[in-house]
């Protein structure tokens, strides 16, 4: 009876599809292209510290809605944390969220929350996860920078992810044949 219940009660709620992945900043340089003269490699300051944080995100590429949390590492406990955040975060809807098959989102001890459901996408397909095309936008304005402490750089990502308007979310993450999906479904 209460698998019953719950299933009319998922029934009622609407369903919201997010892409989820995890990326690493660092303060070991990222380099990029610069333009130079012909035969002339770019010169710029660049550090070796590999020093880092991960920021987990959730967005939806029909809203641009976004949810970012930062870890030290990438395991199945800080995973855990963010799926429990993020559906504390939106616990009126049914909650598709797209991830890769990595080990912590398979795992045998992790508790997917009530409102939430993983839709693995097919292995080593990372360009099929939206959420790739966000992290390289937010890392172009981190190429050749500098920081000599970790709070510089995540203060740096925090400007970053504030500037990120709904509207330049759904820009990067709305892949036609997802936007598609989505609006077909809203018909029926």
């Amino acid at each position: 009876m209460s698998q019953y219940d719950r299933q009319i009660r998922q029934q009622e709620r609407p369903i919201r599809y997010f892409v989820e992945d995890e990326s690493r900043f660092g303060l070991h340089t990222m380099l990029g292209r610069l333009i130079t003269a012909c035969g002339v490699k770019p010169i710029g300051r660049w550090q070796w510290l590999f020093k880092a944080f991960w920021l987990y995100g959730a967005v939806e590429p029909a809203t641009g809605e976004s949810f970012f949390l930062q870890f030290s590492h990438v395991d199945t406990q800080c995973y855990q944390q963010f799926l429990n955040d993020f559906s504390q975060a939106y616990p009126g809807s049914l909650n598709i969220l797209q991830v890769d098959q990595g080990r912590f989102h398979t795992s045998k001890n992790l508790i997917v929350p009530e409102n939430v459901v993983l839709l693995f996408q097919p292995p080593y397909c990372p360009e099929l996860n939206p959420i790739e095309r966000l992290w390289a936008h937010l890392k172009v304005d981190l190429k050749w920078a500098c920081f000599q402490t970790l709070d510089q750089l995540q203060a740096k990502v925090d400007q970053l992810l504030a500037e990120l308007t709904p509207s330049v979310i759904m820009s990067i993450t709305g892949y036609s044949f997802i936007l598609d999906a989505l609006s077909a479904l809203n018909t029926i």
